[in-house]
């Protein structure tokens, strides 16, 4: 018989990212398993991606709350609730565990489950659950939600994380080319130019292109200065998450900050390197079927030379801890976005 299964998990890129192994988890171990999921309309294509979501249902809850209570907002408000109020649902799992994800759950029909006072970040999101599960909050982000999604649903899991973004790596060529993340949302993540400038002669003497990203124009005026004098260099315009996701998933390596985008290329399986500075990755480290180095901490950004090892770590790895050179030759051509 199927279950009908609502997640609730709204934001942000990174987060939702960490969330797929767990829905992976769930259509393995759960039967017949039917998987809505709400989530911001700005990172619809996230849950998409993945086979076992039947639904994805947006919610633009960043874009309401600038003005709450217009006419417009209440319309669109009053849709969602219809929309959810149209299925019951047999699980309605809130992975979110904050006060806003709260708004959503209050509105659903179903047996309610979340994490318990000691285990959401915010605690008061625990009073509205009809079923609470411990889970240990100091450990990563991936893992946490596997465990919740076990708890729920009462089976034991596995094997190293499944993302499900199989179709977007599929039959695709690995080409020689880096990606580069060099700004995040906050400033105090931002790594300095001089160390960025080491890497970028690295990969360069390597023979391979640089394509930085960049999401807004104070972000592409931070790669175009960083790029400067580096003529196998180029700053990507911007895109959707769909064509980023083409790009990372054939490129060689990518190295950036700790930013959703860098996480996403962990969990594409591709050679990943984040830099830490601002936030621990000992709650959010990368994790993916490829290499990956978390490098640095709050207040502890990696050095140049720390970056660099892991570079030429990840330039020679191979599954199952093979190293092997990779053949590398710019071509000036960064693929996956004509098509």
């Amino acid at each position: 018989m199927a279950k009908k299964i609502l997640i609730v998990r709204m934001s942000s890129l990174g987060d939702l990212v960490h969330m797929l192994p767990a829905i992976s988890d769930i259509a393995r171990h759960v039967p017949g398993a039917l998987i809505d999921w709400v989530v911001e309309e700005n990172f619809t294509e996230i849950p998409a991606w993945h086979p076992a979501i039947r639904d994805v249902i947006p919610v633009a809850h960043r874009r309401w709350r600038k003005h709450w209570w217009a006419a417009d907002t209440r319309a669109e408000r009053a849709a969602l609730r219809a929309k959810l109020q149209s299925r019951r649902y047999d699980v309605v799992l809130d992975m979110q565990a904050l006060m806003k994800s709260i708004w959503v759950v209050r509105q659903t029909l179903g047996t309610r489950h979340g994490l318990d006072r000691k285990s959401a970040r915010e605690p008061m999101a625990s009073l509205f659950y009809d079923v609470k599960h411990r889970v240990n909050f100091w450990q990563p982000a991936v893992e946490r939600q596997r465990q919740l999604a076990a708890a729920t649903f009462g089976y034991t899991y596995e094997g190293v994380p499944d993302f499900g973004l199989d179709a977007l790596t599929r039959g695709v060529s690995i080409e020689p080319y880096v990606v580069i993340m060099p700004s995040a949302s906050r400033g105090d993540k931002l790594w300095p130019a001089e160390s960025w400038h080491r890497v970028f002669d690295h990969l360069s003497a390597r023979g391979l292109g640089l394509s930085l990203l960049a999401g807004n124009p104070e972000e592409s005026a931070r790669a175009q200065a960083l790029s400067r004098g580096y003529p196998n260099a180029r700053v990507m315009p911007r895109m959707s998450l769909r064509e980023v996701a083409r790009l990372l998933a054939a490129t060689t390596l990518m190295v950036g900050l700790d930013s959703g985008l860098t996480h996403l290329s962990a969990g594409l399986g591709r050679p990943t390197i984040g830099i830490y500075k601002a936030s621990t990755p000992v709650r959010t480290p990368l994790e993916g079927a490829g290499y990956t180095a978390s490098l640095g901490d709050r207040g502890n950004a990696p050095s140049a030379e720390t970056v660099l090892s892991a570079v030429e770590q990840a330039l020679t790895y191979r599954p199952g801890g093979v190293m092997d050179e990779i053949v590398t030759g710019f071509s000036g051509i960064v693929p996956g976005l004509a098509h």
